[in-house]
């Protein structure tokens, strides 16, 4: 069945009770979404009138009439069977996806790889593991994270991070460096601010100031996410947008100003956001994409970003990765050539708004 607006506290309170929930599947994230041009469905199971399991799939209309539905972070399975449930899930998705000509129903679900049986159930109902699944983060959501354990007291958190980052976290308080929290819409501008700066000096690409004006409406107003801002001398230097629900928080945007840089904020801010993380019940605190390791050795140029988060005491976690269930092949073969080709061109406007 498909959930209705009067249903929203019961889905989140689900997915955050979730062992592999995940704000891809909140509520809110469904309604920022459906400020970009997607529509969300919340497709549940129930038992006793308790949800036992479902998808908040979001679709979109792409070239040639159809549509493609997207589960991020999806589906989340329960229950005393969740090969029955997942089957189930999938035809009432299956009957919608009729109506609205989906071409084919992608999911990447928050399951570490080492779980090969969800991989195997996902083969047994007909997914096939999505051609982008081989990117550097492999896919639309990252594949390969970092995760911090924060449930141990404060002074045993930060034991465990290397000695030089304990040390430049100190460093950042010494020389001043103070982390609060945004508290106005008009902080959303100048932290968009510091992320263009980010981008230019990085070489990627970010979404318009829009994008981040509706997370702060739909997302940071309703308590699923916080922004944070570090400053020296009144100047904004960091900052980072992070995520939170039931025990798990995720950094997922982060911005630093080319200036002031020695007084290495940015070791201070996600110590901060920890501890804040902390402070609301979370034992988890994710800090989401890095590249692919194999035998703890990171395999892509990017391991400065993998050595920078391993730093804070993160364990290296792979998921089983992205997957498709094609309702249409011959549609879903022409989408996978095209959108490459978008994909390409996003990137030659490295350091450019991203209006999508």
């Amino acid at each position: 069945m498909l959930l209705s607006e009067e249903r929203r506290e019961d889905w989140n309170a689900f997915v955050a009770a979730s062992p592999v929930g995940d704000f891809g599947q909140a509520w809110e994230w469904g309604e920022l979404k459906a400020r970009t041009g997607w529509k969300p469905l919340r497709f549940v199971l129930e038992q006793h009138g308790a949800i036992v399991a479902g998808a908040q799939v979001l679709a979109r209309n792409v070239p040639g009439g159809r549509s493609l539905f997207y589960a991020p972070r999806g589906p989340l399975l329960g229950g005393p069977d969740p090969h029955r449930a997942l089957g189930e899930l999938l035809a009432a998705v299956a009957e919608v996806a009729r109506k609205q000509r989906a071409l084919a129903l992608k999911v990447d679900p928050a399951v570490p790889d080492t779980d090969g049986s969800f991989a195997r159930m996902l083969g047994a109902n007909g997914f096939r593991r999505s051609p982008h699944d081989a990117g550097a983060f492999g896919g639309l959501q990252p594949r390969y994270v970092m995760k911090v354990d924060i449930s141990p007291d404060e002074e045993t958190l930060l034991s465990s991070f290397h000695p030089k980052w304990r040390y430049n976290v100190r460093l950042a308080q010494r020389k001043g460096v103070a982390i609060t929290a945004a508290t106005t819409r008009d902080d959303v501008a100048t932290f968009y601010a510091v992320l263009r700066e980010t981008a230019a000096r990085d070489g990627f690409g970010v979404r318009a100031l829009s994008y981040f004006l509706d997370m702060w409406d739909t997302c940071v107003e309703a308590g699923l996410a916080r922004m944070f801002l570090g400053r020296l001398d009144e100047e904004v230097i960091c900052g980072a947008i992070v995520f939170v629900m039931g025990k798990q928080a995720w950094y997922v945007y982060g911005a630093s100003a080319n200036r002031h840089r020695e007084t290495m904020p940015n070791h201070l801010l996600q110590w901060e956001m920890m501890r804040w993380a902390k402070s609301r019940g979370c034992t988890v605190y994710d800090m989401r994409g890095v590249a692919r390791e194999a035998d703890g050795i990171s395999e892509s140029p990017l391991h400065g970003l993998n050595r920078f988060k391993r730093g804070f005491g993160a364990r290296y976690v792979e998921y089983v990765g992205e997957f498709d269930l094609v309702y249409s092949p011959f549609w879903y073969r022409l989408l996978n050539v095209v959108e490459p080709a978008v994909r390409g061109w996003r990137a030659r406007r490295r350091g450019q708004p991203d209006a999508n």
